[in-house]
C-alpha cells in the first residue's frame, strides 16, 4: 500500500508519481490552519534537529506535497524530524501574494509545536524545491524580520526560483511570476522588494544553493545570480549533469551530494 492525499493517482505522470509512494502509516497529518491547503506531512524522529520541506510546480495547484514523499522518507531515515508543507497555491483562493506566503510562514512556524515541542527552533533546516526554493529563502527572511521563536540553522534552495525579477522577465513557465506576485516587476516594484530572495539579502542564515547544469525548467542562471548577490552566507552547488527533478529523487547521483552536504551543515545527532 502506499500513502495518499486522496488525490487521483492521474494527476501525476508516472515519473512523478514514483516520488508519492511509500509505505501507509509513514507519517501522520497535521493541520496549521482551518483552510484546506494549511496542513502538512510530520515524520517524527530525530533528537530535535527537522527539516521543513517546501514543495515546488511554479507555485500551481496541480503540484503538491506529495511529490516529496520520497524525499521525506530519506531524511527522516538520516534522522532527521521532517515537516512536509502544503500551501495555497496561486490558482485556488486566497493563493498567490500574499496568501501563498502566509501559509508558508504559518507553517514554517508551526514546527516548534510538533511533539510538543521536542524540535529545537535552533536545529531546522528550511529545504525548498523548484518554486518551493524560492519560498524557503523568503520564509528564512520572514523567520528573522519577525524576532519569533523559531531561526533556521540553514536554508537549502534546490533548483529553485531565486531570482524573480529575471524569472519574470523571461517568462518562466508561461509567466508564472508575474501570475504569483499580481503583475510584473515594473508594475509593482514593492511587491518584489517583499518577495523576491534577491532584494532581501543578506538573510542572516547560512544557504546552500544547489542546481543541476542539465535543469530545464528553471535555469542554473537564476541561483548563480542568486549565490553571487548573496554573498559569503550562500554556498553554490553546482552539479554536472543533473536535471530538476534529480534534486528531489533519493535515488539520483545528485542526491547523496547534497545530503551530505545538508547534515554537515545540520548534523542530525548531537
Amino acid at each position: 500500500m502506499t500513502a495518499s492525499d486522496g488525490a487521483p493517482p492521474e494527476d501525476y505522470p508516472a515519473v512523478l508519481a514514483r516520488l508519492t509512494e511509500v509505505p501507509e502509516g509513514s507519517f501522520r497529518t497535521v493541520r496549521y490552519g482551518s483552510l484546506p491547503e494549511q496542513f502538512g506531512e510530520y515524520w517524527p524522529g530525530g533528537d530535535g534537529a527537522a527539516v521543513v520541506l517546501i514543495h515546488g510546480g511554479y507555485w500551481r495547484r496541480r503540484y503538491r506535497l506529495d511529490l516529496m514523499r520520497l524525499l521525506s522518507a530519506d531524511l527522516n531515515a538520516r534522522g532527521y524530524a521532517v515537516w512536509n508543507i502544503e500551501y495555497r497555491r496561486m490558482d485556488m483562493p486566497g493563493g498567490g501574494w500574499p496568501g501563498t506566503f502566509d501559509d508558508v510562514s504559518a507553517a514554517v512556524d508551526a514546527v516548534t509545536d510538533l511533539d510538543d515541542g521536542a524540535i529545537d527552533p535552533a536545529r531546522v533546516a528550511l529545504v525548498g524545491h523548484s518554486a518551493g526554493g524560492h519560498l524557503a529563502l523568503w520564509a528564512a527572511h520572514a523567520a528573522a524580520a519577525s524576532g519569533r521563536r523559531l531561526s533556521p540553522a540553514v536554508v537549502v534552495s534546490l533548483a529553485g526560483v531565486c531570482d524573480l525579477v529575471t524569472g519574470a522577465r523571461l517568462d518562466l513557465s508561461n509567466g508564472a511570476v508575474r501570475e504569483l506576485l499580481g503583475g510584473g516587476p515594473d508594475e509593482l516594484p514593492e511587491v518584489y522588494r517583499q518577495a523576491d530572495p534577491m532584494a532581501l539579502v543578506p538573510l542572516g542564515v547560512p544557504q546552500l544553493v544547489v542546481h543541476g547544469t542539465a535543469d530545464e525548467d528553471v535555469p542554473i542562471e537564476l541561483s548563480r545570480r542568486y549565490a553571487e548577490a548573496a554573498g559569503p552566507e550562500a554556498a553554490l552547488l553546482t552539479l554536472p549533469d543533473a536535471d530538476h527533478m534529480d534534486m528531489i529523487s533519493p535515488d539520483s547521483a545528485a542526491w547523496p551530494q547534497i545530503a551530505a552536504e545538508l547534515t554537515r551543515l545540520l548534523p542530525p545527532v548531537r
